[in-house]
């Protein structure tokens, strides 16, 4: 009798162990989603609830059903999460502090975590809070998570958002148990993230590996047998093909960190980059693809096994529930955005024939949309605006989508400059105006042009400016001309001697403006610009530079990159004879502000 019940307890844990050695975790994951709620490119054409009759990418509808699948099919314990960057990128994002939508939505769909990235910041960390408790407020959301924040004391700016981690609204930690495993999270906001979210102070962010090394020690000491990093800093490939970045040092000298599911960078991670005993996965960007990564126990240890990057596109027959949901809010956003400014969610705008596109990881500089968007820019403000502008820019970083050939809706106009909000209900950064004198308009040239050759996100287009550039040159003495567009299209040459009283105004949005401010610091002061007013008085507070397009009316009325495409698209001519105008076909190839003159 002994030796039986020896034998059957021998037997049980021989069987716990094998069924420890196979126990499987799935990890579904998405980064960079930029509130894409509807799918993509062209809109008109996104179709849901039916298969293999459109192109569009993406869709919050297609993403559920995907995550209800994988969860389903999986087996063990699954995972839904989320690295930064899930709001700020369509229309929708106009509605959120209002009905904080998004996150009840991604708590529909399964989401067991989100962490937050520098876009989340657009409104800043006052309306950030607004956002979250709205969200509390009208139903469920995942957990939020962020492990590097910091608060002011001093500042009350971001007293809001403070109150939701004293709260327990969001956490520095998250630990998930499943089936008797205890599963640690964190996140990060990495260094260039930190850099880009600009509208986030006074919150700040603490440096990423020691931040990483606190939260490791602690989930280990809470008994976490897996941990996770959602961290919104990214990787990409070195001069050599290799993978670099914040995540790949972050992977490098933290130890006992087994997934960082990446964001940021929007880079697609076909394979997971393992690192020591680190894997690193990314889905690229917008919800086109969702990553689904099964890890499983070997020994003591969770090890990569398969990993797919699941296609969100018309093969995927979407979520009714979530299509839904989504289509209330379209109505929503047609009724206090659109119809108020004389647009509808629906309503064509413009059509294509051919691709309009800047690909920051591309051929950036032989951009055909970069110019366009400076052209509608220059070509609204001077049409409405007193006064006008001498020159309009806009950067590579700030045009966050292309123009797919087909029917352009204002959903499909605004994701091309999607970003921010102004002072209204208007989403989108408001488009501001400042003055500077010849030879700091040189300088800002220099500058930005050497700042775009090293970070494609700062290479600017131009309208109503040309330039003679020789790259041969030496440093702040590349530029030869420059010369201002008149009224009549003639050009008239800039005097850029330091003597020159002369001041010429620039326009483009209040975030970019904001570059123009900090020249001399970006500069290590080389170059000194001081933002000037039209009666040439330094300007204190670039808020004062954001631009009045109806004086006529009571306080700001502010314009809009998207607002300037739609009408600038709006006076171009009918040539199919179908009632949208078609986009100009001189905007096939690029169109450049600076011509090379090496050697003359």
């Amino acid at each position: 009798m002994k030796k039986t019940t020896l034998f059957l307890l021998f037997m049980m844990i021989i069987g716990s162990l094998g069924a420890q050695k196979g126990r499987q975790i799935t990890i579904i994951h998405t980064n960079d989603l930029h509130s894409r709620l509807a799918g993509f490119a062209p809109e008109l054409n996104y179709s849901p609830l039916s298969v293999n009759d459109d192109k569009t990418l993406g869709g919050f509808s297609r993403i559920a059903a995907i995550i209800e699948n994988e969860k389903k099919n999986a087996g063990g314990i699954t995972l839904v999460l989320d690295a930064g960057d899930f709001l700020m990128g369509t229309l929708f994002q106009g509605l959120e502090p209002s009905t904080g939508f998004q996150l009840r939505l991604m708590k529909k769909m399964g989401y067991d975590a989100v962490c937050i990235g520098n876009h989340e910041f657009d409104f800043g960390p006052a309306k950030l809070a607004e956002i979250i408790n709205s969200s509390i407020s009208n139903g469920e959301i995942p957990p939020i998570i962020s492990s590097n924040i910091q608060f002011d004391p001093e500042d009350n700016g971001d007293n809001a958002l403070d109150k939701l981690f004293n709260d327990g609204r969001i956490s520095r930690t998250l630990i998930i148990e499943k089936e008797g495993i205890r599963i640690g999270l964190f996140s990060l906001m990495g260094v260039v993230a930190d850099d880009n979210a600009a509208y986030a102070r006074p919150v700040t962010f603490s440096r990423q590996i020691p931040a990483a090394k606190k939260m490791v020690r602690e989930l280990k000491n809470n008994g976490c047998e897996m941990i996770i990093c959602l961290s919104h800093s990214g990787v990409s490939k070195d001069n050599t093909g290799g993978w670099s970045g914040e995540d790949v040092e972050l992977a490098r000298k933290v130890k006992d960190i087994d997934v960082i599911i990446s964001g940021h960078t929007h880079t697609t991670i076909e394979e997971p980059i393992m690192i020591n005993n680190t894997v690193i996965v990314q889905t690229g960007e917008y919800g086109k693809s969702v990553g689904v990564l099964k890890m499983a126990l070997d020994g003591e240890k969770y090890e990569a096994g398969k990993y797919v990057l699941v296609p969100v596109d018309d093969r995927i027959m979407g979520s009714r529930e979530v299509a839904a949901m989504i289509d209330e809010q379209e109505v929503k956003l047609t009724n206090e955005i659109l119809l108020p400014i004389g647009l509808d969610y629906g309503k064509p705008v413009a059509e294509s024939d051919f691709p309009v596109e800047c690909n920051e990881q591309g051929e950036f500089r032989n951009s055909n949309l970069g110019p366009l968007v400076a052209d509608a820019i220059y070509n609204y403000v001077n049409k409405n605006v007193p006064g006008g502008t001498d020159v309009a820019m806009v950067a590579v970083g700030v045009i966050r989508d292309n123009i797919v050939p087909g029917i352009q809706t204002a959903p499909d106009i605004f994701r091309i400059m999607s970003m921010g909000a102004g002072n209204d209900n208007v989403p989108g950064y408001p488009l501001s105006r400042l003055y500077v004198t010849g030879h700091e308009l040189k300088g800002i040239l220099e500058i930005m042009y050497i700042a775009g050759e090293s970070t494609p996100a700062n290479y600017c287009f131009y309208s109503g400016l040309k330039a003679e550039y020789d790259p041969g040159k030496g440093l702040l003495k590349k530029i030869s001309k420059v010369s201002i567009a008149n009224s009549d299209g003639a050009f008239r040459e800039v005097d850029f001697s330091k003597n020159n009283p002369a001041l010429y105004s620039i326009v483009a949005n209040s975030y970019m403006l904001e570059y123009v401010s900090i020249i001399k610091k970006l500069s290590k002061g080389l170059v000194k610009v001081i933002p000037k007013d039209v009666n040439g008085l330094p300007v204190n507070d670039m808020k004062n530079t954001i631009m009045d397009f109806d004086s006529n009316r009571e306080g700001t009325q502010e314009g809009r990159e998207w607002l300037a495409i739609v009408h600038y698209l709006k006076t171009m001519k009918d040539i199919n004879g179908n009632g949208v105008p078609d986009i100009d076909q001189k905007y096939k190839v690029a169109i450049k502000s600076f011509s090379v003159t090496e050697g003359k």
